[in-house]
């Protein structure tokens, strides 16, 4: 008798290179999905304890951001506390959900593609242009990349004794229109950035290009 093959659909769980702020994201969205999830009755963290390691992490983050050694290691131990966490969870979820799609989305993993064939990943995008329009106001070119889905540009003021920018991300069905920055301080120094997002996920982030506004 043939063994019945399981499909099982397999979570991302690859965090090496991940952002912080994009891992806190992904810690959130996995604790609210999860939380009193019938389709989750007993998973292996129990979720205030996921949510207190959350919360400790967050808070390592941006206690890290002065440059401290004891804060980047507060920092980094948080991390692995949580990266831990979410390969528990996300194998849990992979079995638990059964091989129902709506069932593994709705636990706030994303899956993993299952694509096999020759698709190669999106290209890196670049800003083209970062144009002065009237005072205040920049303008951002995008070049468009083949097979993109969306594209996330970053802004953020560039800090006048330099330090970590703080970016804001916007999402871009596509590079047409370039897009309009208003309300920005004259004399004031910003940067942007993008990436692209296509079958495979996303590209790595451009290189940022910065520009003073007057």
């Amino acid at each position: 008798m043939a063994k019945q093959k399981l499909d099982l659909i397999k979570a991302v769980l690859g965090f090496t290179g991940v952002a912080d702020a994009d891992l806190v994201s992904r810690c959130n969205a996995v604790h609210d999905g999860m939380l009193n999830n019938p389709a989750y009755p007993s998973p292996p963290i129990d979720m205030p304890a996921f949510k207190t390691a959350i919360d400790a992490y967050t808070a390592a983050v941006a206690g890290a951001l002065d440059g401290g050694k004891a804060a980047i290691a507060a920092r980094d131990k948080g991390r692995g506390n949580v990266i831990i966490m979410l390969h528990q969870l996300g194998h849990y979820v992979e079995v638990a959900c059964k091989g129902d799609v709506n069932t593994f989305v709705s636990s706030g993993f994303v899956a993993a593609s299952r694509t096999r064939a020759t698709d190669e990943p999106v290209g890196q995008p670049e800003i083209a242009s970062v144009q002065q329009s009237t005072s205040g106001q920049l303008i951002v070119t995008i070049k468009n990349v083949p097979k993109a889905r969306h594209y996330e540009l970053q802004s953020g003021a560039v800090p006048a004794g330099g330090g970590v920018i703080n970016w804001t991300t916007q999402l871009l069905a596509t590079t047409k229109p370039p897009s309009v920055f208003s309300n920005l301080t004259p004399g004031g120094t910003y940067s942007f950035r993008v990436r692209a997002y296509g079958k495979l996920g996303y590209s790595d982030w451009s290189d940022p290009v910065s520009r003073m506004c007057i």
